[in-house]
């Protein structure tokens, strides 16, 4: 249990149900949860006070994609195409990952997630390609003090599947916390029909919801592999679409209806050649759409970048066909709709009272930040890490005065390192 604070005499921000600045007030944390938020408000007693004058008080930030194990490897790729990328980095490099690099990658790369204010995270996981390496994997993020999804994505032998899924589930269930589960598809467009239908199946068994790369490949496949899973029955598991890029407005409305929801990687879509963002359309028809980092191989890892990556395509559209996306969209996409998207928006988010006290202060006492007249605006268009103060994750204060608590970062990065070298060895 976390001790009581008193955030006092920062400018809020809430999102709920749309992104708006409550102006000067305090928020009032009790048990991990945001009690209050107010002017003014009397402290209680034992509380300790976080000063957040000259400083944005905001919900945390929430990564709905990220290939978090990539860590070690940032840069490796900067100016490849999705095809370059499917043969260097999961065809080369991931099979010599083993599971220390695993477990070194994750607490590295979560920890990048909370120095940039990012408290909750999807973590897309391809690189299970053993017990040990989901372990690896599992442990890491639960030392980062990140609340995570874990995306859990088979990589061993096809039959084998359904059991191993099974075991990381009770893994995951037999030890509460901030780490959950969903289950990471490679069906249909990657892994076929056939995989599809058994990942579906037992993620409804298990009562978890699918992430999956759906809508990035081409819009032959887009149409066929929709249908598919329309046909079967799938959609009634809730699904993200990630990279939803080539869908038509009606086949966003039909995944609107049957609860589905989207993940736009911005950076990395423009820059691997996958196509052209379509969250705006996305949205339009009804579908929660929200961001992630995806990969740092060739992309920034901080949501800051992804925001103004997702506001200047929408508004830079053809003909001003995206003028209407705005700075709260961008912000609403990185913070609550990210949580619908996870199905955690009545955990996380917004600064709701009984939420979980995830929050994020970010310094207005600097050149490029200062004298803010807008301040939704200030975090999307001229907020960056540097901003990043102090973070909290279910009220507990994870990174303060600039600087992440708990780790010894230093050592952290040095096992970074360490692994960069092997799984890039030649």
């Amino acid at each position: 249990m976390t001790s009581p604070l008193l955030i006092r005499n920062g400018v809020v921000i809430d999102t709920e149900p749309e992104p708006a600045v409550l102006g000067r007030m305090d928020v009032r944390i009790e048990d991990g949860a945001i009690a209050e938020v107010g002017p003014g408000l009397p402290a209680v007693p034992g509380a300790e006070v976080i000063d957040a004058t000259e400083r944005i008080v905001l919900p945390g930030f929430v990564d709905t994609h990220r290939h978090t194990w990539q860590a070690a490897i940032r840069a490796v790729a900067p100016d490849i195409v999705f095809d370059d990328y499917l043969r260097r980095v999961l065809g080369e490099i991931a099979p010599r990952y083993r599971a220390e690099d695993v477990h070194a990658g994750n607490l590295a790369g979560a920890l990048e997630c909370l120095d940039a204010g990012v408290t909750t995270v999807l973590d897309w996981s391809h690189v299970q390609f053993s017990p040990g390496h989901t372990e690896a994997a599992v442990r890491a993020l639960h030392e980062s003090g990140i609340r995570a999804v874990f995306g859990y994505c088979y990589g061993g032998e096809p039959n084998g599947l359904t059991a191993e899924t099974r075991r990381v589930h009770a893994l995951l269930s037999g030890a509460p916390g901030l780490v959950t589960m969903a289950l990471a598809a490679l069906g249909p467009e990657i892994a076929g029909q056939e995989r599809a239908l058994e990942e579906w199946r037992v993620a409804a068994e298990l009562g978890l919801p699918v992430t999956a790369h759906l809508g990035g490949h081409s819009r032959d496949s887009a149409e066929r592999e929709l249908a598919f899973l329309e046909a079967n029955g799938l959609l009634a598991t809730p699904t993200t679409f990630v990279h939803a890029l080539h869908y038509t407005d009606d086949e966003f409305k039909r995944i609107a209806a049957a609860g589905g929801s989207a993940s736009y990687a911005p950076v990395d879509e423009m820059a691997l050649g996958i196509g052209y963002p379509a969250a705006g359309r996305a949205r339009a028809a009804g579908v929660p759409a929200s961001l992630g980092a995806d990969t740092v191989v060739c992309a920034p890892g901080d949501m800051f970048s992804l925001m103004r990556a997702v506001h200047l395509l929408e508004r830079g559209r053809p003909g001003g066909a995206g003028l209407g996306f705005t700075t709260r969209d961008a912000l609403r996409m990185a913070t609550i709709e990210g949580a619908e998207v996870l199905g955690l928006a009545d955990a996380v988010g917004s600064l709701r009272p009984g939420k979980q006290a995830d929050l994020v202060l970010l310094r207005t006492d600097t050149p490029g930040m200062a004298a803010v007249q807008d301040p939704i605006g200030a975090v999307v268009l001229h907020a960056d890490t540097a901003a990043v103060d102090t973070v909290l994750v279910a009220g507990r204060v994870v990174k303060r005065d600039g600087r992440l608590l708990h780790h010894d970062v230093a050592a952290v990065l040095a096992a970074l390192k360490e692994s960069a070298a092997t799984v890039l060895a030649a």
